[in-house]
């Protein structure tokens, strides 16, 4: 989902350096599969799978065809498949290992012709079969990547790797004192919730302007905490924050402030107490502006203020009761082109709440490789 990156396929350290980086951790028992896109074979779009998936007898070879499908939409006209086994090299009398690979290369066949295949290990790298020696016995040694031109420039750029994937989306909580304060909040607010609707119009739509407030006011303290004044403190806005996300309607407004040129669009979508925002078409024009490639915008500076606040709420809140602010953080993972980490979240909310509307919905994009719109139009 990222700009593609020009790389010869004559090299594949670079190829190999360059996957962990464009992930956004380094695979472990997983097949990659990267298109190569143009005369220049340039780096398009990068899918992994757990390697299990690909193995699995009933479901192997169409899992290797929604991938290939994958590439093929991205305009590849060649693939190079990256096995990450712990035996490395010496895979290629693994018989399991060949069963993945016949997977993908029946499945690239006719859109994608010869499929070159990678094998990265604990101790060692190299191809699968090496008919014409091009690698000596055991495959060559792990530390030839870490001196790369690939992995200089991400380091240059400030891009760095996690450990394994789940670490991607890991969010440290807060101290125990700072997250019972945070839940006192959250008791008390949602309790006004639940006597808002019970009294009618007007408190509703005041509790939940006052859920929007909050998280106004923790986005402008991410950005200059002394423009801020002290009260309420940023546990206080957490718990209100924490327990506005769960009415869906105060959700959605948040998630029309991630958007640039709203105004104040997101404080009028709460009028009135119907399940639908008060200015449907509005909130669809600001959703397009992230999905639909026609009036795609990418994602604004203030993206990482908004993942800072939402990230906070996380660690502050209620564990296993997190899935409105974790599907928040995937989907503008997603529309920064993170698909690694926004599947990450998006596991974890639907963990939370398996019924999850939005998580669901954002999981169905994530499966069928959909990039977000700015990057389909810019393709």
């Amino acid at each position: 989902m990222e700009p593609a990156t020009t790389l010869r396929i004559a090299e594949p350290r670079e190829l190999l350096a360059y996957v962990p980086y464009r992930l956004g951790f380094v695979p472990a028992r997983s097949a990659v599969l990267v298109s190569l896109r143009g005369p220049r074979h340039e780096v398009g779009l990068v899918v992994r799978v757990d390697l299990a998936d690909l193995l699995d007898p009933a479901d192997g070879a169409r899992v290797a065809r929604a991938l290939v499908s994958h590439l093929d939409r991205d305009g590849a006209r060649r693939a190079v498949l990256v096995l990450y086994l712990p035996q490395g090299p010496g895979a290629a009398a693994d018989a399991p290992a060949h069963r993945a690979v016949a997977h993908v290369r029946q499945a690239a066949d006719v859109p994608l012709g010869p499929v070159d295949v990678l094998v990265v290990g604990d101790e060692g790298y190299g191809c699968l079969a090496c008919d014409d020696g091009c690698c000596p016995p055991g495959g060559r040694p792990l530390r030839d990547l870490q001196s790369t031109a690939v992995g200089a420039r991400m380091v240059l750029e400030g891009v760095a790797v996690a450990p394994s994937r789940a670490d991607v989306g890991r969010i440290t909580p807060a101290p125990a004192e700072a997250r019972r304060s945070v839940a006192r909040v959250r008791g008390r607010w949602s309790a006004a919730a639940r006597d808002a609707h019970a009294a009618g119009t007007e408190d509703l739509a005041a509790w939940r302007a006052g859920s929007l407030a909050a998280w106004r006011t923790e986005v402008a303290r991410a950005g200059d905490p002394t423009a801020v004044p002290a009260r309420p403190t940023g546990l206080a806005c957490l718990g209100r924050i924490e327990a506005g996300l769960v009415d869906r309607r105060v959700r959605d407004a948040v998630l029309v402030t991630f958007v640039p040129g709203t105004g104040r669009l997101a404080e009028r979508s709460l009028a009135g107490t119907g399940p639908e925002p008060a200015d449907d078409a509005a909130i669809g024009q600001a959703v397009a502006a992230v999905v639909d490639p026609a009036r795609a915008v990418p994602p604004p500076p203030t993206t990482g203020l908004h993942e800072a606040v939402l990230e906070r709420v996380v660690a502050h809140g209620a564990r296993g009761a997190q899935a409105p602010a974790l599907t928040l953080l995937g989907l503008l993972a997603w529309w920064r082109g993170d698909g690694a980490r926004a599947a990450v979240l998006v596991g974890r909310a639907l963990e939370d709440e398996p019924g999850h509307r939005l998580a669901l919905l954002l999981e169905g994009t994530l499966d069928a490789g959909l990039a977000p719109g700015w990057v389909r139009r810019d393709a």
